[in-house]
């Protein structure tokens, strides 16, 4: 049982225009993350309200943060593999892990915001295309991690004795974000370590996870190898009756097999939520599930 905290990079009205994962850092994080397991970071250019309101970069915001807060691990929410290059993103993702001392999973997506994509001049095909070019990312990644001299030639991609040392150690587990049926969760069951995914339909959420649960098998692997995380945004319980309607509403999505809870509350103000939280969804609930 675990619960990520997601840090949102925007700065927007809300947060007199500064980034809210600034605030977050001097006057809620110090607090919070000594009772959180993971700390997540979007991966966009610009926000979705003003495109000139504050956004910061996510590779560079995770790692100020993984210098700051020693003690979680790490991950983007999630890349999307068209902003970077294969062999960057495994050189960048093998330094972390180094210099994290094995914190890092690497969240990485196919890739969805056309607009983004068009506004910094890099090419925007078709899903079935980008699905195909996230495969090779996740090959060419594993192959950095764990060769000296990787080389790999695919359709989209191609490494030649493409070193990244050192070599991280752990290799950095995968967080695939997918929903789609066809190309998408199927490869999460092939390839993935971490699914991270949302819900808006629970009957349409059992259905993706069984359909990743299902590709593991068809590949060999066991189903629950693969850790389900599961995105909820919703503000931090103000009361007890607040806390307990969450906790019950965790509790559930645990039962359906998410066991990896990254919770995005938005900007909170103060920490006297946040260790309401930890005292009554937290705690009981790691509590009752370690037994």
């Amino acid at each position: 049982m675990k619960f990520g905290w997601l840090s949102p990079v925007i700065g927007n009205q809300w947060s007199d225009h500064q980034p809210i994962v600034m605030y977050q850092e001097r006057h809620i994080l110090p607090t919070a993350l000594a009772h959180f397991d993971s700390l997540w970071i979007a991966d966009h250019f610009y926000g979705f309200d003003a495109k000139t309101d504050p956004f910061l970069e996510a590779w560079t915001t995770l790692t100020w943060l993984a210098a700051k807060f020693p003690d979680v691990l790490l991950c983007h929410h999630v890349l999307g593999q068209g902003y970077r290059q294969p062999a960057l993103t495994a050189k960048m993702a093998a330094t972390l892990q180094t210099l994290s001392g094995g914190r890092f999973i690497l969240g990485i997506g196919a890739g969805w915001r056309e607009d983004e994509y068009r506004a910094y001049g890099y090419d925007f095909p078709k899903p079935s295309v980008r699905f195909a070019q996230l495969e090779e990312v996740i090959h060419i990644c594993r192959a950095m991690w764990t060769q000296d001299l990787p080389s790999f030639s695919g359709r989209y991609f191609t490494i030649t004795e493409a070193s990244a040392p050192p070599l991280p150690h752990p290799i950095p587990p995968i967080c695939i974000g997918a929903s789609g049926e066809q190309i998408g969760l199927p490869m999460v069951g092939r390839l993935a370590d971490m699914w991270n995914g949302f819900m808006r339909k629970e009957a349409d959420w059992i259905r993706k996870r069984d359909i990743v649960r299902a590709s593991a098998e068809r590949a060999g692997r066991h189903p629950h190898d693969i850790e389900i995380s599961m995105t909820l945004e919703r503000p931090l319980p103000e009361t007890d009756a607040a806390s307990a309607e969450i906790r019950e509403q965790l509790e559930h999505l645990a039962g359906l097999g998410v066991s990896h809870f990254v919770m995005d509350f938005g900007h909170p103000q103060s920490t006297e939520p946040v260790l309401r939280f930890v005292e009554q969804v937290i705690n009981p609930m790691r509590a009752d599930h370690s037994r």
